[in-house]
């Protein structure tokens, strides 16, 4: 808490304006916030050279009612055959209900809903009741070539949401968001795409009470974005939650799933394995509603037993030495930690100052023991699923971190850091208000590449003076883990724009995927062919042809389907 003498900054904390910019670009839930603690403000000022002048005036907050200059490009007699088909209140063309489903929360998107650009807009909006009504939208649009563009949570940051060739696009989450079927003997459930991740795992957890099962449940799937992701939008980007590495990826849950395409309905089989030729579920996972509109989708299921995790957490002397830490648990065949996250010297310091350790008696304890400041790394995690198995993971954890001088800081840091995980994203308005952004960008990388990628990258962010450049490592597999970059900085929309860029270069050159659960978009496909392989791309735009002979699903440069821009640069739009 600010002390009572303490200048505090007048943080946003009530419900956005309804119709304004603002309750656009708002993370999460609009009646939720969470704001900078005094060592995070103070931090700010120490690393921007600013004082507590500079937060006492607030720049473009984006309180005024959203207006467009974007005409509506279809006739009267589409408009209102669309209507014909989802019912007149079902289909919308205000500026303020096209301008919401066009972008998603990546900076890039703030900084223009804040400047009040509005470009790459639908004609209209249209939210279906069934998936019927989906594939008369999609025959129609076909027809008509209308392009279609399916729109989940709006969580989005890889630009995928956009329409640069105009069109419909179609809101999943208004209607389509019920669960069809819990079944208790197979392990699964099955959902309607616009279902939101909440309201799935409010649902699974109650499955006693709800669906008169005998075990309570949970998907396991829990991103940052939860407040605000649609469980289509996690099937159809390869997402992954934060309990990735015990529970899987997105593509690791999904049995079965049904589209609707312009060639007829696309529906896999709900078999937990099979040997029946390539496996058709995985050329859609992922196809960021290029393929087809994904209306219904069934997923494995776990039993939800709290009582049962163990929590976690240790400080290492090195980056290196807590490397060979966690390499040695993911390899290790005695189980999986569900979350295992390890923080980079930056992102270990950033993290003690903020819950209040540097400077304390703890401080001191550490750094007498060589744990020194801006070398020591924190590791957290937990041990989920039976108890016996649980407790065995974290005994088998603390073995491996004591072995590589790891040492233990007990299961409370394990447990802050679960109590703010989805609400720390709520403080990036509070400081854009100010001028100071928060970004991220994140890859896969392998064991055997891990630190190449890792001093690349931040050898550039750390190029530009007075950045932050803050990483972890999430997401763990015997092969490799996820790595993810988070930069602070002071910087305009086209600085940024630049930089972010130079961050995907560096990734690419160091030999990381350019992905490992934000997908592709339009922001990335620039790079697409170049990683993917133009053999490999080509056939993916064969399915394409396919599926979608017209070009109307998601069409304008997502996952470089039809991008013609002009090299590995940021994506602007389409020839």
């Amino acid at each position: 808490m600010f002390k009572k003498e303490e200048f505090v900054p007048d943080w946003y904390h009530r419900v956005p304006p309804p119709g304004s910019y603002r309750s656009i670009f708002k993370w999460g839930y609009p009646d939720s916030f969470k704001h900078p603690n005094p060592r995070l403000y103070k931090l700010m000022k120490e690393v921007f050279d600013l004082t507590d002048d500079h937060f006492k005036e607030k720049q473009e907050v984006g309180e005024e009612e959203v207006s467009i200059e974007a005409t509506v490009n279809l006739s009267e007699k589409q408009l209102e055959k669309l209507k014909s088909i989802v019912g007149e209140e079902n289909v919308l063309t205000d500026d303020y209900s096209r301008l919401r489903v066009s972008y998603g929360k990546m900076m890039y998107d703030l900084m223009r809903l804040r400047k009040k650009i509005a470009e790459n807009v639908p004609d209209a909006v249209a939210s279906p009741r069934n998936k019927d009504e989906v594939q008369l939208l999609v025959n129609y649009c076909h027809e008509e070539k209308i392009p279609l563009i399916p729109f989940g949570g709006g969580s989005g940051v890889m630009r995928g949401n956009e329409c640069p060739l105009g069109g419909i696009t179609l809101d999943m989450s208004q209607h389509m968001n019920h669960i069809r079927e819990v079944n208790p003997l197979d392990q699964t459930v099955t959902v309607e795409a616009g279902i939101m991740g909440p309201d799935l795992e409010e649902a699974l957890n109650r499955a006693p009470e709800r669906f008169g099962t005998k075990h309570s449940y949970t998907c396991g799937h829990l991103p940052q974005s939860f407040h605000s992701a649609t469980v289509g939008g996690w099937v159809v980007t390869r997402g992954a939650g934060q309990n990735s590495t015990y529970y899987g990826k997105i593509e690791h849950l999904v049995v079965s799933q049904e589209y609707v395409t312009p060639r007829g309905k696309f529906v896999t089989k709900d078999f937990p394995a099979s040997a029946t030729g390539p496996m058709l579920d995985y050329i859609f996972i992922g196809s960021e509603g290029s393929y087809g509109v994904l209306v219904e989708t069934t997923l494995k299921i776990f039993r939800n037993r709290p009582e049962n995790t163990r929590r976690f957490s240790y400080v290492f002397r090195s980056w290196q030495e807590a490397l060979q830490a966690v390499r040695e648990v993911s390899q290790g065949e005695f189980g999986l930690p569900s979350v295992f996250r390890l923080s980079d010297p930056e992102e270990t310091e950033i993290g003690m100052r903020l819950y209040g350790v540097q400077g304390t008696v703890l401080d001191r304890y550490l750094q007498l023991r060589g744990y020194k400041p801006g070398e020591r790394c924190m590791l957290l995690g937990t041990a989920d699923g039976e108890k016996g198995f649980a407790r065995r993971v974290a005994k088998m954890v603390h073995r491996a971190a004591k072995k590589h001088g790891g040492m233990s800081t007990t299961g409370y840091v394990a447990r802050r850091w679960e109590h703010g995980r989805f609400m720390d994203p709520y403080m990036r308005e509070d400081l854009q208000d100010y001028g100071i952004i928060i970004d991220t960008l994140e890859c896969t990388v392998n064991w055997s590449n891990i630190e190449k990628v890792w001093h690349q990258v931040r050898s550039y962010c750390k190029s530009r003076p007075r950045t932050i450049c803050m990483s972890h490592a999430s997401h763990f597999y015997p092969q490799g883990t996820n790595l993810y970059f988070i930069f602070i900085a002071r910087m305009e929309m086209e600085e940024y724009m630049e930089y972010q860029g130079g961050i995907v270069d560096r990734i690419y050159s160091a030999g990381g995927a350019l992905s490992h659960h934000h997908g592709i978009g339009r922001m990335l496909a620039p790079w697409y062919e170049d990683y993917l392989g133009s053999n490999q791309l080509h056939l993916l735009r064969a399915v394409k042809n396919h599926l979608d002979p017209g070009n109307i699903l998601n069409p304008g440069g997502n996952l470089a389907l039809d991008y013609r821009g002009p090299g590995r640069t940021f994506f602007t739009s389409p020839d």
